[in-house]
């Protein structure tokens, strides 16, 4: 998949022609010109994934190319410095999981973007992550992961998407809860990491139930619990993590929508109303619970508040499991 992609009308994520019910939303000047939607992660994930399925819906309503731009690296601050030194215009937006919002400015020394000054539009959805491992790695619970990383402390290489990535602080929490040590293996985003996991090169991926959730139906990996409060509905079957032994453990990971600090309020509305319009759509919808993702599609105020609320969770498991970008 290009680095960059250019939606015009809708394909294959999105499926079936949704573009009636929406056109109500496309009135107003704004926009004019094409739309950069930059993803500061690699292709192939979920943070990829989901912006793209709500792409294919609003090229037809904003009728004007939306470029899909994947700018990864450095745990997303990348591409998020490129959208907060753009021009705040409503042209440029950031949709991302949380390491460049609510994550990294806990992690590194000097950030050349002030996370707290990009403009939340909504939240696109929430996925809780999973206990994923290995097939070859021999365990069938979390009780027997934490032995067997217990008999071989440092030895098992837990793969994450990033350093900062929520899978890699998902890590870090299950560390500090449990008292296991693993080897942290940072990837390039989660496809790479996924695959490696499959190929038994590495031993258990703390990942997010959307991209791992095939691999588990298909045989070719195991998830042993779901950090979240209940059973994920995909597969009722698995335990979560505190029915698993370690209770309140939760970790989610969520994907926002942003635009630089400065533009105006009124494109802010006018983007909000569209991307909530194409998220509430029942195909929308079915394709994201497809990809385990359940669609949040909240107001601006509210995207703000949650971001801050993760902000905190984060930074205080960053702190209490003494987390450091050399793991």
């Amino acid at each position: 998949m290009d680095r960059r992609t250019v939606i015009m009308g809708l394909g294959a994520a999105a499926g079936a022609p949704l573009v009636g019910s929406l056109d109500a939303f496309a009135q107003g000047a704004w926009p004019n010109q094409a739309v950069r939607i930059v993803v500061p992660f690699p292709a192939g994930g979920s943070a990829d994934v989901l912006p793209r399925i709500v792409a294919e819906v609003l090229g037809p309503v904003w009728k004007q190319p939306i470029i899909i731009d994947n700018r990864a690296g450095a745990g997303g601050n990348i591409g998020a410095e490129h959208v907060a030194q753009a021009k705040p215009d409503g042209y440029t937006l950031m949709s991302t999981p949380a390491p460049p919002l609510a994550v990294n400015q806990n992690l590194y020394p000097k950030l050349n973007f002030d996370p707290t000054k990009f403009k939340p539009i909504t939240i696109l959805a929430t996925s809780p992550n999973v206990v994923g491992v290995s097939n070859k790695l021999g365990v069938s619970s979390v009780k027997e992961l934490i032995e067997k990383a217990k008999a071989n402390p440092g030895k098992l290489n837990a793969a994450n998407q990033g350093n900062g990535s929520t899978s890699h602080l998902t890590a870090a929490m299950f560390e500090w809860r449990t008292g296991v040590k693993f080897n942290h293996v940072p990837y390039r985003g989660t496809a790479p990491a996924l695959n490696d996991l499959v190929a038994g090169h590495v031993d258990v991926l703390f990942d997010n139930i959307s991209s791992s959730l095939p691999q588990h139906l298909g045989g070719n990996l195991k998830i042993l619990a779901v950090a979240q409060k209940q059973r994920a509905s995909q597969i009722p079957d698995v335990p979560t993590v505190a029915e698993a032994g370690i209770p309140d453990f939760s970790a989610t990971a969520w994907f926002a929508v942003v635009a630089p600090d400065g533009t105006p309020d009124d494109v802010i509305a006018k983007i909000n109303k569209d991307i909530v319009a194409a998220l509430n759509h029942p195909e929308v919808r079915r394709k994201y619970l497809e990809q385990a993702a359940t669609p949040v599609a909240n107001s601006p105020a509210d995207a703000a508040k949650f971001i801050l609320e993760e902000t905190k969770l984060w930074g205080d498991v960053i702190r209490s499991a003494n987390v450091k970008l050399a793991n």
